[in-house]
């Protein structure tokens, strides 16, 4: 059963799957690190000019270590979570310092590196250089659980249960487990989504657990809709985004104009300066520029 699961999906994926040019087949792995490291929290339409930017302008590690880490941020842009940016130039940085500018395929010295945990590490080892592991996301946890458990949700994180029930549905040829855990992710994003499946359009619906036992639902929303007008979060984009468009340090002057609520603003402006996604201007008191 275990078997046909990852066959179905892969015979499915192979006439169904976007095409994504990570996905290609002279993709780097440096091209597929930076994708899994947009695509997170970050929907597929957003990140592909963003991606095709960013390849362009620094198409190996080394281009991006070679810059100060101000510029990986000016040119995340408007992507959201910008510490993201701060991590894939720590990360460049490493790969050129530790591994001669190449992306190891060696799945602890993958984890070693800033910024990439447990998932980007095995699809970067997966779908780069076809090895065997479990590829374990939100949309593979849905998935997985639904055909194989017969439960509605996952969960709310990625536990070790779940890279040992996704690994158990993998073939034992590497590339080929590797096409499994691309054809899962694909399934769970497009086919068996969270509120609205389409059951009738799945490759595996016949042999479902959850479709078989009727499709019951949670008793209540596994995930609650997360607020963003009027956060802090809000207000850290709002100054983010006229750092980004300045050539020149920023007055603190000009940062009060985002936002009224100066114990927010401030609040804001202070986490940016902790994270690393701002700093004081040199010899400026009271401007602020990227780092």
């Amino acid at each position: 059963m275990t078997t046909t699961i990852a066959e179905t999906a892969i015979d499915w994926f192979d006439t169904h799957a976007r095409d994504l040019p990570w996905r290609e087949p002279d993709a780097s792995p440096w091209a597929i690190l930076v994708s899994e490291v947009m695509l997170q929290q970050t929907p597929v339409v957003r990140v592909l000019p963003a991606w095709r930017a960013w390849m362009a302008r620094w198409p190996v590690p080394a281009a991006l270590a070679a810059d100060p880490p101000g510029e990986a941020i000016r040119m995340w842009d408007r992507l959201g979570y910008p510490r993201r940016a701060l991590r894939l130039h720590a990360c460049a940085t490493a790969i050129v310092e530790r591994h001669g500018g190449e992306v190891p395929d060696d799945l602890d010295q993958l984890l070693a590196l800033p910024g990439i945990g447990v998932y980007t590490s095995r699809a970067v080892a997966a779908f780069a250089y076809g090895q065997r592991h479990p590829v374990v996301d939100t949309n593979v946890r849905r998935f997985v659980s639904r055909a194989v458990a017969g439960e509605p949700d996952a969960g709310l994180a990625t536990t070790p249960a779940d890279l040992v029930a996704c690994e158990a549905l993998l073939p034992e040829e590497p590339a080929r487990a590797a096409r499994a855990s691309a054809a899962f992710m694909e399934i769970g994003a497009l086919i068996c989504t969270a509120r609205s499946p389409r059951c009738p359009d799945c490759p595996v619906a016949s042999g479902c657990a959850w479709r078989a036992s009727g499709r019951p639902m949670p008793d209540g929303p596994t995930r609650r809709p997360q607020k963003y007008a009027g956060t802090d979060r809000h207000v850290r984009g709002l100054i983010m985004a006229v750092l980004r468009q300045s050539e020149t340090p920023v007055s603190r002057h000009r940062i009060d104009l985002v936002w009224p609520d100066e114990a927010q603003r401030e609040r804001a402006l202070a986490g940016l300066l902790t994270d690393g996604l701002a700093r004081t201007a040199p010899d400026l008191p009271e401007h602020f520029v990227l780092p």
